[in-house]
């Protein structure tokens, strides 16, 4: 079963380039796009180790993809977008993997034998409704406005203000306080969603706008990362199934198969050891940590942009 989903997500993501229309041969002279083995797994390695961390795995990647000059021109970076979205997959089957407990309990729900079941799969549906649309609707200009460094700076600097002003408002709190998973109500399920759509940001992190809002909502720690690792799947399928089927064709073209394989591969061994880490770190020292490295690494790219 697990060999079966690793297959079909990397034919999902690969086969793209079937469905999409032909692109004219360009006339641009610029170096053409190129992915080293090295730089799949550099990539791969920063995928999947920060998206389910409340860090923005979309900031990371930008940055990374600067650092190995993925982004010299308008080519190399709509083949380094495409890549990257796809890399995703491999975040989503470690997921997959790790909750297939939760996921079969979503599964019973739909079928009729699991009210908790059919009640997180309402709630899941209805917090991926509001980024859905935004993203359908802004997708395009959020693209045009937001990806730079610079902006991945402020949000990622905005980020850990928000979280070290949280910890230093509230005294320190029993990771076990608050409600389970399936206590929260669409109504909530829906405000959580609208706090995802902070993600569109590149560098605030769509798992750290979730768990704020359930928080908000009152889940103890646990059930709201718990939440964000599910929710963060729905999200994630279907932005790589929609821009893997749209753009799907120009990573095949730049990079070929094997490299980018060897990415996904990599995203789904580091999002494991990641989202392993994250749930022991969180129930540990909560997210203060993470407010001071956001806060830390936006000070360095900052630097760095200035020089």
């Amino acid at each position: 079963m697990k060999r079966t989903l690793c297959l079909m997500a990397l034919l999902c993501c690969l086969s793209s380039s079937v469905l999409a229309d032909e692109q004219p041969a360009s006339k641009d002279t610029a170096p053409p796009p190129t992915l080293t083995v090295f730089q799949a797994i550099v990539l791969g390695l920063v995928e999947g180790a920060t998206e389910y961390l409340p860090v923005s795995s979309t900031g990371h990647l930008l940055i990374a993809e600067h650092l190995l000059g993925m982004d010299g021109n308008e080519r190399q970076k709509a083949a380094a977008e495409s890549l990257a979205i796809c890399i995703q997959s491999g975040a989503i089957l470690a997921v997959l993997l790790l909750y297939a407990g939760r996921i079969r309990q979503v599964i019973r729900g739909m079928l009729g034998k699991d009210p908790d079941g059919l009640r997180l799969l309402i709630n899941l549906l209805v917090a991926f409704l509001p980024a859905a649309v935004i993203g359908l609707l802004f997708n395009k200009w959020i693209k045009q406005n937001f990806f730079s460094l610079t902006s991945v700076c402020l949000a990622l600097l905005t980020g850990g203000v928000i979280i070290l002003a949280q910890s230093l408002r509230r005294k320190p709190v029993d990771p076990n306080a608050g409600r389970e998973l399936t206590a929260m109500t669409p109504i909530e399920a829906l405000i959580v969603g609208l706090f995802q759509c902070l993600a569109f940001w590149p560098g605030f992190s769509r798992s750290l706008s979730t768990i704020l809002g359930c928080q908000l909502a009152g889940l103890r720690m646990m059930a709201a990362v718990e939440f964000s690792f599910l929710l963060g799947l729905v999200t994630l399928s279907a932005a790589t199934g929609y821009e893997g089927l749209k753009h799907g064709s120009e990573m095949i073209d730049s990079y070929g198969l094997a490299t980018p394989a060897i990415a996904l591969v990599t995203a789904f061994v580091a999002a494991i050891v990641s989202v392993r880490f994250m749930v022991t770190s969180l129930s540990r020292f909560g997210l203060t940590p993470f407010g001071y490295y956001r806060i830390l690494l936006a000070a360095v790219c900052y630097l760095w942009l200035a020089k």
